[in-house]
């Protein structure tokens, strides 16, 4: 992880996570003092972890981690008192947003960051694989659409149709994808 919001009102606050932070060479550790300051941030640019220690000045701070949540995909740690910690949680765990209670011990804290970390590699992975196979899936609805372009404007059988696309992507040596572009621009206005 490089870069690193962390959302506190209080001085004290900002002073030990910065410290903290700073231990693990951070490349960029920015701090907003309320959810307000938190959000605009937010628009501006994409964390790869978000630290909200709650209670804000301008609101809780479970409002700000599931806004948070929704709009980018940084790892997000609410940190609570020990007696709000379950109840938090249950509000915001389904959303993916890590809840530590205070006080904060070190080893707790960069376990829960390195485990953000290990999940977002993860969900990264999965996030590649579906993009790869939503452009597998669009490859065969063109190839299927050039098939029905050759069926309709010249007469062809879908096994042809398929054949003659195969034949003629090993002949110019590309993909099918790319001999199925041409065929359509021919038969599609």
């Amino acid at each position: 992880m490089e870069s690193v919001l962390v959302v506190t009102s209080t001085e004290k606050g900002r002073g030990f996570f910065t410290d903290l932070l700073n231990s693990r060479a951070f490349q960029q550790i920015v701090i907003a003092q309320n959810g307000g300051e938190a959000r605009r941030l937010l628009l501006e640019y994409e964390y790869d972890l978000i630290l909200i220690n709650a209670p804000l000045q301008d609101e809780f701070g479970h409002e700000l981690a599931l806004s948070a949540a929704q709009s980018s995909t940084a790892g997000i740690i609410l940190i609570v008192k020990a007696d709000l910690a379950d109840l938090v949680s249950e509000k915001v765990e389904d959303d993916g947003i890590m809840v530590i209670q205070k006080p904060i011990s070190k080893a707790m804290f960069f376990q829960a960051i390195k485990l953000i970390d290990t999940t977002k590699k993860r969900l990264l992975g999965l996030k590649n694989e579906n993009i790869r196979l939503q452009q597998k899936i669009e490859e065969i609805r063109l190839v299927d659409r050039a098939k029905c372009a050759l069926i309709q404007y010249l007469g062809m059988t879908e096994e042809q149709a398929h054949h003659h696309i195969e034949r003629q992507a090993m002949d110019l040596r590309l993909p099918k994808h790319a001999i199925a572009r041409e065929i359509l621009k021919t038969y599609e206005p």
